[in-house]
């Protein structure tokens, strides 16, 4: 049997669709801002793709620890009956994100990742993975949150395992750390496959396409001279299936739905045609090197990323591709460019979520 999903923070559905395409049945889905539900909905429609048995739950997570606990108490043994079922998402993360607010378990977005792990101890799924910011592991105080949640999750009976993952490791075109913790349920766990809280054997690296040693042996090009529309070879000892000129020309992305859509700036033009290609140094205003991966895909708080060889912003269908989607997924006309650019940025780029589900999987059957 197909393991049986439930998606939280599910955004526009990068993740899940990952998890889909990797074999997985979606069964259902929340998020809290209706634009990016939306999206999720028009997207799976464009790529036919089934709704969820149990639906589309635009609400805040709270509202299940409270007044709907019966509801999706439910709904998670109905789905335990047919198959092994897992509870997956990402709760927003600025409050542990060093260039964010930093505001940590006491902001209203950090709040969230408890609201995740109560969830998980209360509706009981047989596995999960929580994934993050790396600064909710790296700094100090964020990591010892971290480490409180694990407890509850290890006295609500399961194990776990995590990893500092980036996303180029899976083929995405983006330097994404994050951090991923996947844990079962301890009754499901033979001897070989745990030891006290803690996960064995767990094949973290068997999906890894490219690992961050021969990443960081490549002979990146840093800058070049910014020529509007200008040619440039590519160049010898790259990866160039992790460049962002790859992924363009591998999504058409001129030719998305998506691809005539970019936001147009009040100010700024000047600046734009004197930053060269590569010059990624600043918070604000990078402009992207073709024959280079991206920073990560962050486009709100001011941080403007510029096209290799254009004199605009990019486009949501190239941060979809530099995202590594697929180029059959696309967001709607009516959403908002800031809606479309703030859901991109929040979301878990394709290829990691999908190997991450992959590799999920590989461990489950060998049970």
């Amino acid at each position: 049997m197909k393991p049986n999903i439930f998606s939280f923070f599910a955004g526009s559905g990068f993740l899940d669709l990952g998890f889909e395409q990797s074999g997985y049945d979606i069964k259902f889905v929340n998020e809290y801002l209706p634009s990016f539900m939306n999206a999720y909905q028009y997207s799976r429609e464009q790529m036919k793709l089934d709704k969820p048995e149990f639906g589309y739950q635009n609400n805040d997570i709270n509202d299940f620890l409270d007044n709907r606990k019966k509801e999706l108490k439910d709904f998670v043994c109905v789905s335990k009956k047919d198959a092994l079922t897992g509870f997956v998402g990402g709760p927003p993360c600025p409050d542990f994100s060093v260039a964010g607010k930093n505001k940590g378990k006491e902001g209203d977005n950090g709040k969230l990742s408890l609201s995740y792990v109560n969830s998980i101890v209360t509706f009981n799924p047989d596995f999960f993975l929580f994934e993050n910011v790396k600064g909710l592991w790296r700094t100090a105080r964020h990591r010892a949150y971290f480490e409180d949640l694990k407890k509850i999750l290890h006295a609500a009976g399961y194990c776990t395992t995590e990893r500092l993952t980036n996303s180029l490791e899976f083929g995405a075109p983006q330097d994404r750390d994050r951090i991923l913790l996947f844990g079962m349920k301890k009754k499901f766990l033979q001897s070989k496959n745990k030891k006290g809280n803690e996960i064995l054997n767990f094949p973290w690296e068997s999906k890894l396409i490219y690992s961050m040693e021969d990443i960081q042996k490549c002979k990146w090009p840093t800058e070049d001279i910014f020529q509007k529309d200008g040619k440039l070879n590519q160049p010898k000892n790259i990866i160039p299936e992790l460049t962002v000129e790859y992924w363009f020309k591998k999504n058409d992305v001129l030719n998305h739905p998506n691809g005539d859509e970019f936001l147009q700036p009040k100010a700024g033009l000047a600046k734009m045609k004197v930053i060269k290609e590569g010059d990624v140094s600043k918070k604000c205003y990078k402009r992207l090197h073709r024959w280079r991966y991206s920073p990560t895909a962050a486009y709100g708080n001011n941080e403007v990323h510029l096209h290799p060889y254009k004199e605009r912003r990019l486009s949501v269908a190239e941060t979809l591709a530099i995202q590594s989607l697929p180029k059959e997924f696309a967001l709607p006309p009516e959403m908002t460019l800031t809606a479309k650019f703030k859901t991109v940025g929040n979301g878990v780029p394709y290829l990691m979520g999908k190997g991450m589900a992959e590799t999920i999987k590989e461990f489950l059957e060998d049970l």
